[in-house]
């Protein structure tokens, strides 16, 4: 896959999650079998305005040259798809949600592969 594809992918998945985190996260979150209170709606707003700007990273970085700066917004991508996997296996493994974390777990795995190539094996 070239990392064009791959950012324009990893575009359209923030940028949904983000718009339905922003737009609606009491019912986003009760796909996931997770109740919401104030708080817990408020910290997924902020959650959604963040993927929203992920994806505006993704999709601005996906033509970029090849150039340190481009390598370093892949790098950021990559620890922050690690992160999200570490902690949606955890969410997991302690018994937050239903199996539809296991989605979540995904996403952030293959993402995190993919960053993760582009960033330190795939060569300009």
């Amino acid at each position: 896959m070239k990392l064009n594809t791959f950012m324009v992918i990893s575009a359209i998945v923030a940028f949904i999650f983000g718009l339905g985190f922003i737009l609606a996260p009491v019912p986003v979150m009760s796909l996931y079998g997770v109740t919401l209170d104030a708080s817990g709606e408020f910290l997924g707003r902020y959650m959604g305005a963040s993927f929203i700007g992920l994806a505006f990273l993704a999709w601005e970085t996906r033509n970029a040259a090849a150039s340190q700066m481009r390598r370093v917004v892949l790098i950021a991508l990559f620890i922050t798809t690690v992160l999200g996997f570490v902690v949606a296996l955890y969410d997991k493994f302690a018994g937050v949600g239903n199996a539809l974390v296991w989605l979540s777990v995904a996403i952030y795995l293959l993402l995190a592969v993919g960053f993760g190539y582009f960033s330190f094996i795939k060569k300009d």
